[in-house]
């Protein structure tokens, strides 16, 4: 997504006009969720997608018109009808697709943003999708943690809007915040929040097959993977090739060191794969004290209690060992490094997005989860 956003910058610090699609809204069987990105180039070339192809080609035509005539338009595209000649989704769902013309002009906060997402910090762009008296559509609110850039020309939507931007930003999820009165009421501008976070961290500690296994997956699934141990033979980028960093450190001396210097978060995933007491259990004490997304230790259920049970006797209570995943992972039946490293990925998945775990082909309903709008009311009360 950064290189999507350095694309655009180059045509915009060149003065040349681009087509942008944003997906705002996806609902059933989408095959793109909301904040994928499409560039319609000058030079006809196109970047990213807003859907699995279905209707790339109805979007970039309407780009074209978009960048003619500066007026941004949201298009919803469904399910295909019996018409061969309908543009819709062949794979089910439904989305809504914002394009817009980006210039200096239409976007002067593009610069704003840039500087944030290269200093690696969590940005989002709020943009008017739907507006409603004064309130512009297409107009946009860069935001941060500590700072905004741009307005909507409404001071008090700007301060809303830059709120849920931030609460948004902490779940490291783009969504859709409506202004209103009162929950029941939709009446007030639609405002779409495109959050960028830098990559979440899998801290993996222990320096085994294991390890090397799942910081393979970890960086297919977008973390950025730390593998960590504290003997230095046996840990070497050489024997890490897929991890971002390589520290030689012990586990809970280094965790409680990146804490205090705030490089890790609520979406911070810590898994212990040591099988030694004398790593782990200071190790997985400093980390159950953390706000983290998952914790997680190898080993058999035998070791786990042994586990717990030293954990308690360090002082750990059961309302914080209730968040500790161990054994680690999921029954998938598999075993060895690989298939173990994909058990314990899915956990985390399963965690992150409160799946249930069952078999897709076993349930009904839709595939993903549709995400809900939040109502800002101009008190500040925020509804769900």
């Amino acid at each position: 997504m950064n290189d999507m956003w350095e694309r655009l910058h180059r045509f915009w610090a060149a003065g040349t006009p681009c087509g942008v699609a944003t997906v705002v809204s996806a609902y059933g069987s989408a095959p793109r969720r909301p904040g994928a990105v499409m560039i319609c180039a000058p030079d006809g070339t196109v970047a990213g997608s807003v859907s699995g192809g279905c209707v790339e080609g109805a979007v970039y035509d309407l780009a074209q018109q978009v960048v003619q005539d500066g007026t941004p338009v949201l298009e919803r595209y469904a399910v295909s009808d019996d018409d061969a000649g309908a543009v819709g989704l062949t794979c089910g769902g439904t989305i809504e697709v914002l394009v817009e013309r980006v210039d200096r002009r239409s976007f002067p906060e593009l610069g704003a943003l840039l500087r944030r997402i290269r200093a690696g910090e969590a940005v989002a762009v709020a943009t008017v999708v739907e507006a409603t008296g004064p309130v512009r559509a297409g107009v946009h609110l860069v935001c941060w943690d500590g700072g905004t850039s741009g307005t909507t020309g409404d001071p008090a939507l700007d301060g809303d809007i830059a709120a849920a931007a931030r609460r948004l930003l902490a779940r490291g999820r783009s969504g859709t915040v409506r202004e209103s009165a009162d929950a029941d009421s939709r009446t007030g501008p639609r405002v779409f929040v495109h959050c960028m976070a830098p990559p979440p961290r899998m801290l993996v500690y222990g320096s085994n097959e294991f390890a090397s296994a799942l910081a393979r997956q970890g960086t297919l699934l977008g973390f950025r993977v730390t593998v960590c141990d504290a003997r230095p033979v046996f840990t070497t980028p050489e024997r890490f090739p897929d991890a971002d960093e390589v520290v030689v450190d012990w586990p809970h001396r280094h965790l409680t060191a990146e804490a205090a210097a705030g490089r890790t978060d609520g979406r911070t995933a810590v898994v212990s794969l040591t099988h030694d007491p004398k790593f782990d259990v200071p190790l997985l004490r400093a980390a159950l004290r953390m706000d983290l997304a998952y914790v997680g230790a190898l080993g058999s259920r035998r070791t786990a209690e042994q586990r717990r049970a030293s954990l308690r006797a360090a002082g750990v209570g059961d309302d914080r060992l209730a968040r500790l995943c161990s054994p680690a992972g999921l029954d998938l039946g598999g075993a060895g490094p690989a298939q173990t490293a994909l058990s314990i990925a899915s956990e985390m998945l399963l965690l992150r997005h409160s799946g249930s775990g069952d078999r897709l082909s076993g349930t009904r309903g839709a595939v993903h989860r549709e995400s809900p709008v939040a109502v800002l009311s101009p008190s500040g009360a925020h509804h769900r």
